[in-house]
């Protein structure tokens, strides 16, 4: 089980903050600590010694969960305490109205969350900061007549503080506690995924920032996240995550889950990450994507992987020369969201041999009925064939001082672009993760 902390939106975030660490500083003198409770005495009504506290249960709810009962270890038993039935809750114990209460065996219910079993020690993500902690503690508090879960700690000296027998306990600092209202559970074991609620912080992250989360996460954790998310928010993050991490994320998911994943990635990414899948793991994958895009990315797998055709985006938008420029707005319009799409569109003939790189800035302003063929002229595209290294390519777009690249065959025809941020995902995957151009220098003279 893990829960990400939420976020909110920068303008927000310090009045935010503020506000939260005024409500923890006045309930910091009446927090009781989750951890510090368990194995603490049961008495019953007359004082007497009936059991010891082995979980404290919330029900899964938004904000502050109400506490739906406590989990009591009798003997070999293990018996449910209704909150009705609980006198007082207090750091060195739990005292209950009576000595009778149910003594059946506790049975884990839908919507409910066990506190020591599926948080205490369990992965946090954190929204605001962006990072992935451990709840080293939870705590509850009763500003009204109803025990909730309020805060949960995640100090490596609350951690020590429970980790090494004879520690001296020691009151929480409020500055320390996570404000639980931020927190948002997924993945319980028994209970709903719950990632689809509205305004869920984890969905406001930047796919740098999802990435990030994603390669922290443990493999159960992160399995569960991926699972939630919806497919193209998934991509964009697999995308930024490092080649390992992208190669463990498509081995653990089902056949059909990461077929989806990389049809969802730009073509170029996907085949970077079928490249490091095993032969036979990759062909499971390829049969189980859409005719059309693992055809594209089997096609890219034929080039060597630092190469030109190795880092092009194959997605391109072709315009014919006998088009008018409103038929060339419409394809660009038809290809929004596409990464290519910012570069442009490419004019070819009708054998289809490249005849320019023709801007979106160019289009603007231009009669919808006049030719595309009148804007084509110098400034000419740059190109490269397929074949080309990696350091040729760096060395024609830099020479040239362009934002892309277009890669043609033999006969001219365009076969792929390559971006500039495609180069720079190329370098950045060199197994000794150091810049091509030092070991060029050094060879160069």
């Amino acid at each position: 089980m893990s829960v990400v902390a939420g976020t909110e939106e920068p303008a927000r975030r310090r009045r935010a903050a503020a506000s939260r660490f005024l409500v923890r500083r006045e309930l910091g003198a009446a927090l009781v600590s989750v951890a510090g409770l368990v194995g603490r005495p049961v008495r019953g009504g007359d004082g007497e010694l009936v059991g010891r506290l082995a979980d404290v249960v919330v029900r899964s709810e938004a904000g502050y969960p109400p506490v739906a009962g406590f989990v009591v270890r009798i003997g070999p038993r293990r018996a449910w305490v209704h909150p009705q039935d609980v006198a007082g809750v207090e750091q060195g114990q739990l005292r209950l109205l009576s000595s009778r209460f149910d003594l059946q065996d506790v049975v884990r219910r839908p919507g409910e969350i066990q506190l020591v079993a599926d948080v205490i020690d369990h992965q946090l993500v954190d929204m605001d900061g962006v990072r992935v902690v451990r709840a080293a503690d939870l705590y509850l508090a009763s500003p009204g007549e109803i025990w909730r879960l309020v805060g949960v700690d995640v100090s490596l000296v609350s951690f020590l503080r429970r980790a090494l027998p004879g520690r001296p306990g020691r009151q929480p600092s409020p500055a320390k506690v996570l404000d639980w209202a931020g927190v948002q559970p997924f993945g319980i074991t028994g209970g709903p995924v719950r990632l689809n609620r509205p305004n869920s912080g984890v969905h406001r992250l930047r796919p740098a920032e999802m990435a990030d989360l994603l390669e922290d996460l443990g493999r159960v954790e992160r399995r569960e996240l991926l699972a939630a998310l919806d497919t193209e928010v998934a991509a964009d993050a697999l995308e930024e995550m490092n080649a390992p991490d992208v190669l463990a994320v498509l081995r653990d998911a089902p056949v059909e889950r990461a077929a989806e994943l990389l049809t969802s990635m730009e073509s170029d990414e996907a085949a970077d990450a079928l490249r490091d899948l095993p032969d036979d793991e990759r062909e499971d994958v390829l049969r189980a994507m859409p005719a059309a895009s693992a055809g594209e990315l089997r096609t890219l797998l034929t080039y060597e992987e630092e190469t030109a055709g190795g880092v092009m985006t194959s997605g391109m938008v072709l315009i014919g020369s006998t088009a008018t420029v409103g038929e060339a707005v419409a394809a660009l319009r038809a290809a929004a969201g596409r990464s290519d799409q910012q570069a442009g569109l490419v004019v070819v003939d009708q054998e289809g041999r490249l005849l320019d790189d023709v801007s979106v800035f160019e289009l603007l302003g231009v009669d919808p009925n006049r030719s595309i063929a009148e804007l084509v002229g110098p400034p000419w595209p740059v190109t490269v064939p397929p074949g080309a290294g990696l350091r040729e390519v760096v060395s024609t777009m830099t020479d040239n001082r362009g934002s892309s690249i277009v890669v043609v065959d033999e006969q001219e025809r365009p076969v792929g672009r390559i971006l500039a941020d495609d180069v720079i995902d190329a370098l950045t995957r060199r197994d000794d993760r150091r810049w091509p151009w030092q070991r060029w220098i050094g060879t160069s003279s």
